[in-house]
């Protein structure tokens, strides 16, 4: 057994673990392996030990693993911030995005998506913290820029994600994540069918479980620690 196949097999013990302490089932949560930054090689090691999504943050890094690795039946989300000038890679080659946040990159996303694909699959970044350098739509801003993204064609809105303050404890991290669970219960109410809940990284997942979370985003408790310098979008 590989060292990255040993780790998925932790992680996956920990999601078990905080969805039975949840009350929920273990399957109700799904594991987004991040590979940004690590070779086509580790995701290939990944896979062999059956995961199968993949989350990256870097087009042309990307770009070029998804090409090296066609044919694995793998699943790509594209995660963090995305540049007007990057939607057009990420609308014809990935099957999710976490981190729309403003209704232009929707609507380009919109626009670029090829016909032939199945709708792609969106979640919208909320900013839960308030934090000025952190990307996402503030609480009480998504429900209009839910709307707006939920009318338009080639896209599916899922559900919400977010990324808490770093170094937040215990008792904070479940109230932003109870904020974004919240706040999709909302949009649900106003009569959207969402049901996604991206939130929980290889530090924070218990917490985010315990509050709801459908999708963790799970990065260096797989494949290892990145350089310091890496922006996050999951860890």
């Amino acid at each position: 057994m590989t060292i990255i196949s040993a780790n998925l097999q932790a992680v996956r013990a920990r999601i078990a673990a905080a969805a039975k302490a949840a009350g929920r089932a273990p399957e109700s949560v799904r594991l987004l392996a991040v590979s940004k930054t690590w070779p086509a090689l580790s995701v290939r090691e990944a896979a062999s030990g059956g995961q199968l999504a993949f989350g990256e943050s870097y087009l042309q890094e990307a770009l070029a693993k998804i090409d090296s690795l066609a044919g694995l039946g793998l699943e790509w989300h594209f995660i963090g911030p995305l540049q007007s000038n990057k939607t057009q890679g990420v609308a014809e080659n990935f099957h999710w995005v976490h981190g729309v946040d403003r209704e232009k990159i929707a609507a380009r996303l919109s626009a670029q998506r090829p016909a032939a694909m199945p709708p792609l699959q969106v979640c919208l970044q909320v900013n839960v913290s308030g934090e000025k350098s952190k990307s996402g739509v503030a609480p009480e801003q998504v429900e209009v820029l839910a709307r707006i993204v939920a009318a338009l064609p080639g896209l599916q809105l899922r559900g919400l994600m977010t990324i808490p303050e770093a170094g937040a404890d215990s008792t904070l991290l479940r109230s932003r994540f109870g904020t974004l669970r919240d706040l999709l219960v909302h949009l649900n109410s106003q009569g959207m069918v969402l049901d996604t809940l991206s939130m929980g990284m290889s530090d924070d997942l218990e917490e985010a479980i315990a509050e709801g979370a459908t999708i963790v985003r799970v990065g260096s408790a797989i494949f290892g620690e990145r350089p310091k310098h890496e922006l996050k979008g999951a860890s």
